[in-house]
């Protein structure tokens, strides 16, 4: 039985923008949806870092690269990469989200959107914990990263569960799975009911 939905994918292939067009035609169809997506802040045409949205709009950082502005320098810096992760942000935004996550039997046309369950979000043991428990108690629309030569604990947690179904998205499919991606969260939420 399929309770989640994730899409998963290179980086920079189009998991975001499918997700938010999934969110979308699930939304006006009627099916309520509440959670967060991950979205690129460029200056002048450079990626500078990411920003953690919700689904109603609020806005805060994710990471910025090091040294820019928006970098954050408290005591103990979590990096990815070039990019400085502002996990009290993340936090601030994400956590309280998932307080209204409905439990299995709640409000059953209700998906939880969680984009994504990534390197830098996991710095987060709160938000661990907090997806956790969403996983066994909601469905949930998500994305998360391509298997690496170092495994991410959650992540491969997901993949393994026996009530996700995985999406790869690719340049060739990424025009053409959308409604496979809805039918299959319209699903899932008839199977938690």
């Amino acid at each position: 039985m399929i309770k989640h939905v994730f899409l998963t994918g290179p980086p920079g292939v189009g998991k975001t923008t499918l997700l938010q067009k999934a969110c979308e035609a699930l939304l006006s169809s009627g099916v309520a949806a509440e959670g967060f997506y991950t979205e690129e802040v460029r200056e002048s045409g450079r990626r500078v870092g990411f920003d953690v949205v919700t689904l109603d709009g609020k806005r805060g950082h994710l990471s910025r690269v090091r040294g820019s502005a928006g970098a954050s320098r408290g005591r103990r810096e979590h990096v990815v990469g070039q990019y400085v992760v502002d996990l009290s942000s993340f936090e601030s935004l994400a956590l309280p989200l998932f307080k209204n996550v409905v439990p299995a039997g709640g409000d059953r046309g209700k998906v939880f959107v969680i984009d994504e369950i990534g390197k830098m979000e996991l710095f987060s043991q709160s938000f661990v914990r907090a997806v956790r428990q969403a996983l066994d108690s909601c469905s949930i629309l998500g994305s998360i990263p391509l298997p690496k030569d170092k495994p991410l604990g959650l992540v491969e947690e997901v993949r393994a569960r026996g009530d996700v179904k995985v999406f790869t998205v690719s340049k060739e499919n990424r025009d053409v799975i959308l409604q496979d991606i809805v039918s299959a969260v319209r699903d899932s939420l008839k199977q938690t009911a």
